[in-house]
């Protein structure tokens, strides 16, 4: 195990280098398929599909987003809320 460091670097060398160009192909490479040109044509007597309306982000309303009128709820916070009642109703009890 001579030379560890040389090694490593020649290795490293190898894998990130550019290559040297000796096995470039000599000429150029042949397309397996010819290009096709190809023309879309509407039909005017087909009936148009009902489209969806286009995509609006909410990032691009005017109006802030209100985060109470969400229902999403955080199921740990919910827990500990009701832990916390069930605690606080004990120690009123008694």
């Amino acid at each position: 195990m001579h030379d560890l460091i040389p090694r490593a670097l020649q290795r490293l060398r190898l894998l990130f280098a550019p290559g040297t160009g000796k096995r470039r192909r000599c000429r150029p490479r042949r397309h397996l398929f010819p290009h096709v040109h190809l023309t879309l044509v509407s039909c005017p007597s087909a009936s148009q599909p009902p489209q969806l309306p286009r995509h609006r982000s909410p990032y691009g309303l005017h109006s802030p987003l209100d985060g109470s009128a969400s229902v999403l709820v955080r199921p740990y916070l919910a827990a500990h809320e009701q832990e916390v009642a069930l605690i606080g109703a004990r120690k009123a009890a008694a």
